[in-house]
This record gives structure tokens, sequence and C-alpha cells, in this order.
């Protein structure tokens, strides 16, 4: 068996318009010794087509599995199972990267590595964060997401693949919003420190052709997610970071997301039920922190409607 520093790893489903750019992007890299692994999730247009005569041109080792559909999750998982490299990296099937993202992830030393991304729709482009650390723990990392000091997503990150391996930590089946939220967070926790480059080398591909109203409540499915992050965390003596996440990051998440369903024309009532169908109002009253923030709760618990109807009038500024 051949083995590699790093293993990329590209789940895809019906990414007929994009995959020949985003496979085109990894094979183009200014660096040696990867792989790569493809996992078709029963593409029903053709995405393996493509794939196979994208990747047939190139010497780039590289495997392609096609699987009936099981979803993004059995696909990533799949891919690390089949990986042999050192390190894994993530990159979506309508995403693109730089020719330096695998050699400005890599240093063959450190648990993870991380990088910036922006986000690209049509011709406009996002920045997002950068950091102003160049090493930080992996507990100080998490602690200042739960916190929401700091955002991330998962394939800004370089994993070390004996962490995933050891820890037989995977992609959650049948999860459709958070996954790989929960993924990194278990990852990061098994590992000591992440190495920052605040050098862009992902575009995370926005579609304009996607309806927004297509996601429904599924947003709100995040929240069981850190809950069960919260009870991974007290299993394994963090209980400061559990309590973070019930008294900061889930409240947070819930607000947050309340207000993207006000902001993209859901109806109150609809939201309203949805809420107290989760239990939303019990776990949002369970905030502690910023008080301004705090203030912000109060007043939509104790009249709902009122808060809505503001924040219609005045949008973000409340």
């Amino acid at each position: 068996m051949d083995f590699y520093k790093v293993s990329v790893i590209v789940p895809v489903f019906n990414a007929s318009k994009y995959i020949s750019k985003t496979l085109d992007s990894i094979i183009n890299q200014d660096f040696d010794s990867y792989e790569i692994i493809v996992v078709d999730d029963g593409s029903t247009d053709n995405s393996l087509e493509i794939i196979k005569e994208t990747l047939e041109k190139t010497e780039i080792p590289h495997k392609i599995i096609h699987q009936e559909n099981a979803g993004v999750s059995v696909a990533r998982n799949v891919g690390i199972d089949e990986s042999t490299g050192d390190y894994l990296v993530f990159i979506d099937a309508d995403d693109h990267v730089t020719s330096k993202h695998l050699s400005t992830l890599y240093n063959g030393e450190s648990d993870f590595s991380l990088i910036l991304y922006v986000k690209e729709d049509g011709d406009r482009l996002i920045d997002m964060d950068t950091y102003t650390e160049d090493v930080i723990s992996t507990y100080d990392f998490i602690r200042k997401e739960l916190n929401m000091e700091i955002t991330f997503n998962f394939f800004q990150l370089m994993y070390r693949a004996s962490i995933i391996k050891d820890n037989d930590i995977r992609f959650t089946p049948g999860v459709v919003y958070g996954e790989d939220t929960e993924f990194a967070h278990k990852a990061l926790s098994n590992g000591k420190e992440i190495v920052i480059n605040n050098e862009v080398t992902y575009y995370y591909v926005q579609h304009s052709d996607s309806a927004i109203k297509s996601t429904e409540y599924r947003r709100f499915g995040v929240i069981e997610i850190f809950e069960n992050l919260a009870d991974f965390y007290n299993k394994n003596n963090k209980a400061e970071l559990a309590n973070l996440i019930i008294t900061s990051r889930i409240p947070k998440a819930i607000f947050g997301n309340m207000n993207f369903f006000f902001h993209n024309g859901y109806d109150f009532d609809e939201v309203m039920a949805k809420m107290k169908e989760l239990d939303l109002f019990t776990k949002l009253s369970r905030y502690q922190g910023d008080s301004k923030f705090k203030l912000k709760i109060r007043l939509f618990l104790l009249n709902p409607k009122m808060y809505y109807r503001t924040w219609m009038r005045l949008k973000n500024s409340i």
C-alpha cells in the first residue's frame, strides 16, 4: 500500500456544473505526495463521468469510489476509511482552492493547521475572519469559538489522520445541518495545537440559484449537535466547554437562526411554533454572558411579537 503526506477527500453529489473546476484546482497543487479520494454519492447527473474524465488525465494518485446515495457524512467517512495520508483535507465538490492550498496547510508537525477562506458569490468575494495568533492550543481555540469570539469552518483545517482514526471520529450519518461542526470539535478536542496561516487558499462557493427557504428549519438542527457536543465534553472531563455550549453557544445559535428566518421572510407564528416544539425558549433563557445580548434575549422572551415587529422595522440594529 502506498502512503502519502496528505489525503484530499471530495464527496460528490450531482455536482456536474462544478466538479471539473474543483478537481482541476486540486490537481494543480505545488505540493508532492498527496492522493485524491473522490466519493460519488449516487449522483444522478453525469458527475461520475466528469470525475473519471478529469482524473484519468493526471498522474496524481487517486481513487474514485461510487456508492448508493447515503448522504455527505457517509461519503466523507468512506473517504476517511480509504485514505492513507498522514493528514486529511476536505474539499466540497462545488468549491475550489488555490495552487498553494496544501503547501500552505502542511507542516508535518502540528496536529492541525488552518488557512483562511472567502465566500465566492458570482463575481463577488466576501472576506471572512482573520486570526491574531500564529499558533493556538486546541482548547483555547474551541473556547473562543464557543464564545463566538472567532468563527471557522471545518474545511479550513488540515487534520492529523491518526487523531481521526485512532479516536474513531467520524461524521454522523443522517445529520443535515452541523455535522461538520461536530466532527471538527471532536477532532480538535483530541489534539494539542493549531498552526494558523492567514492566507486565503479556499474559495467557498455560494450559489445564487439555490433557494434560501430550501433549508426550511433544519438550521435549528445545530442545537442538537451542540447538545451532543456538551455531553461529549462532559464525558471527557471538559466541563468548562460543556457549560459554554449550554450558556453561550446554544442561545446564540438559536437567536441567530431565528433572526435569519425573520430576515428571509419566514412566517412569525410558524417560527414561534417550531421554537416551541424544540423547547428553544427554555434553552434561550439559559444565556449567561454579554449584558447587551442578554437584554435582547430578555426583551424577546417577554414579548416575542413586539420584538419581531421592532426587529422588522429596525432590522439588525437591535
